[in-house]
């Protein structure tokens, strides 16, 4: 069996990717995450990629998996803020209004070298429409110390967080961090045996 290495210090891809089954390491990579690209789609599949790739070189004969994800709001991408002043900011924007979360996944699998010899990359889209929020529920929000560690300043599993989202369109899991269905479909082609690691009784 073939190691699973986790590129990402992600504590929400961690555990959804325990939930179907994997026994897997953890190494994050260090890249510098960039975010200056317009395209968003294309912009987290280059993270994700190169996220891979620069753990990859460290496992051969394993199988990589990298990701990444934005927010995108009125056109401008949110990455996790540098502080609560802007993690406020974020949060007074994406106030009674619409955004898009991308998460882009590399899977790739290295030979004897390291070297990625077979890779699929893709992303997932997920409109999420939130509630009007007030002054008091960001501080509140803010002093959990929750929203920093997340783009655009929130997270939909967190137990504040979750109440500002009315309305999705897409894969929850997307705006958790990791677009389950999606990787789920994608690793049956790329590589059913892994797939079938979910459903072994």
């Amino acid at each position: 069996m073939l190691r699973i290495i986790l590129a990402s210090k992600s504590p929400r891809r961690k555990k959804l990717l325990t939930q179907l089954g994997f026994k897997f390491e953890v190494h994050p990579s260090d890249i510098n995450e960039d975010i200056s690209q317009a395209e968003p789609g294309k912009l987290v599949e280059q993270l994700a990629l190169l996220k891979a790739g620069d753990v990859a070189r460290h496992f051969p004969n394993s199988f990589i998996i990298g990701a990444d994800t934005i927010v995108v709001h009125s056109g401008e991408i949110l990455g996790k803020p540098k502080d609560e002043t802007e993690a406020a900011e974020m949060l007074m924007r994406l106030s009674g209004s619409i955004h898009s979360v991308f998460t882009g996944v590399t899977l790739a699998k290295t030979d004897e070298k390291g070297f990625i010899d077979s890779k699929k990359t893709f992303y997932e889209q997920t409109n999420v429409q939130f509630s009007t929020l007030t002054f008091r529920e960001i501080q509140a929000y803010i002093k959990s110390g929750s929203p920093l560690d997340k783009a655009g300043a929130y997270g939909i599993q967190d137990d504040l967080g979750a109440v500002f989202v009315e309305k999705i369109v897409g894969d929850y899991y997307n705006v958790v961090g990791f677009p389950l269905n999606r990787f789920y479909r994608e690793l049956k082609n790329f590589n059913p045996e892994l797939a079938n690691i979910s459903f072994n009784a």
